[in-house]
């Protein structure tokens, strides 16, 4: 009996899970069925089956026995792989023995419901490892599916996204989608005089019972009793199996059929600290998940990147870089360069209308001097300011530099001499009285 309730499955909910069984033989498939309503000695018998790797045949189920495991148990050690594939996906079984044990006719409905639907499909056929048949009973109509060999059963391994999807009408339907794993060798069951030997199990489909021991299964008459009691059963996700909303073409992401497969020979047993149950595939995405994190590493390259070619280092260095900007730009256009950023600020108010009337004659050799490299001549409109740089030095720097602002810049080369040198340029234009005589004819129109 189940050691925890659960929620009984609806009719569809039930097709879900018997999907990857309901096309077994009757009789295996009335073993899973009654043995599901123990989820914990499922669990409990898979364990001891790795324990006891070298039993087999009539050792095996006798060893069974003594071990006081319920009748559907000692029969299915003879199909360790299908048991561990119930242990695998526990929570799916535990709700199925939930249905079974409320009413056995749901569970009954919902297998000849798939076989209708895989037979319709022509995946549900009559082969060599397996019979076939159709029968009718009342308005009912019955698929029953025996062994071809009485002395040999094959499991058959499918995938339910596929086997109950009936193809379209021009589609020829592959019988590969059901395949075989190896016969079992059921003999000594068969010749068998005990309750759990194979003749004794069946379904009564027009009834809607399981027999057992030639009679309607309703419980053990000495129930086995779990030495320990671990598991709990959990909800089971219906929209990660196939079939979830009656659509059968419905493939769950990541979903794997369950299937009978050997067992892993140094697995842990199932356990508290161990339970059974569905685990995604290789957990990949975490790592890339950690990789981001890291985004230190991506900012520095980032940060190298635009700066270097920005050519914002230059500047950053120093203040006097901005000169260094400026002595270039000077032959271009003559207001840009100030001589440097300092005296920029003196440029302003060295600008009042005094140098207003020179800067009018000024424009015009601007236009013909520079191309005539006339650096010198530009010199010669210094004479004017001349007195004023003999009282401070800062007062001549300012005002010969917004007029001619391309000449002066080839005095500041040597940094170190540049504000002793700026006056000293400023006295040789005075010592050429060529020049001088150009401001006369300028006064004499006026």
């Amino acid at each position: 009996m189940l050691l925890a309730q659960t929620t009984i499955p609806t009719a569809q909910q039930l097709d879900q899970l018997l999907a990857p069984v309901a096309l077994y033989p009757d009789s295996l498939l009335a073993q899973i069925t009654t043995a599901s309503t123990n989820a914990q000695e499922i669990l409990d018998v898979d364990n001891w089956l790795q324990q006891n790797p070298g039993l087999t045949g009539t050792a095996l189920t006798d060893a069974a026995q003594s071990q006081g495991f319920d009748p559907a148990f000692i029969a299915l050690t003879n199909f360790p792989q299908v048991l561990d594939m119930m242990a695998q996906n526990i929570d799916d079984y535990a709700a199925i023995g939930e249905a079974f044990s409320a009413d056995q006719g749901a569970v009954t409905a919902s297998i000849q419901r798939l076989r209708a639907q895989a037979y319709a499909a022509g995946t549900l056929q009559s082969n060599s490892q397996q019979q076939v048949e159709v029968q009718q009973a009342a308005s009912q109509t019955i698929y029953v599916i025996q062994p071809a060999n009485p002395q040999v059963v094959y499991v058959p391994v499918y995938n339910p996204t596929v086997v109950y999807v009936q193809p379209a009408t021009s589609t020829v339907v592959a019988t590969s989608l059901v395949t075989f794993g190896a016969g079992i060798a059921i003999g000594a069951l068969v010749a068998s005089n005990q309750p759990w030997g194979w003749g004794g199990w069946g379904w009564g489909w027009s009834s809607g019972r399981v027999y057992y021991n030639r009679t309607v299964f309703v419980a053990w008459g000495n129930p086995y009793r779990p030495p320990n009691v671990w598991y709990r059963p959990r909800p089971v996700r219906y929209n990660s199996r196939p079939g979830y909303g009656g659509n059968w073409r419905y493939r769950p992401p990541n979903y794997r059929p369950p299937a009978p497969a050997p067992r892993p020979p140094n697995r842990k047993p199932w356990g508290p600290n161990n339970p059974p149950g569905y685990r995604p595939p290789a957990g990949g995405t975490r790592p890339p998940a950690h990789k981001p994190k890291p985004g230190t590493p991506s900012q520095p390259i980032a940060k190298p990147t635009p700066r270097p070619p920005s050519g914002t280092r230059p500047p950053s260095h120093g203040k006097p870089n901005p000169p260094a900007q400026g002595r270039p730009k000077p032959p271009s256009t003559n207001p840009p360069p100030a001589n440097g950023t300092k005296p920029s600020t003196p440029n302003r108010p060295a600008t009042p209308p005094k140098p207003a009337q020179p800067s009018q004659g000024r424009p015009q050799p601007s236009t013909n001097r520079p191309p005539a490299d006339g650096s010198k001549p530009p010199a010669t409109t210094r004479p004017a300011p001349s007195p004023k740089p003999g009282t401070p030095g800062r007062e001549p720097q300012t005002k010969p530099t917004p007029n001619p602002a391309g000449g002066t810049r080839p005095a500041p080369q040597p940094k170190p001499a540049a504000p002793q040198s700026r006056p000293q340029p400023q006295q040789k234009p005075p010592s050429q009285s060529k020049p001088a005589s150009k401001p006369v004819p300028k006064t004499q129109p006026q």
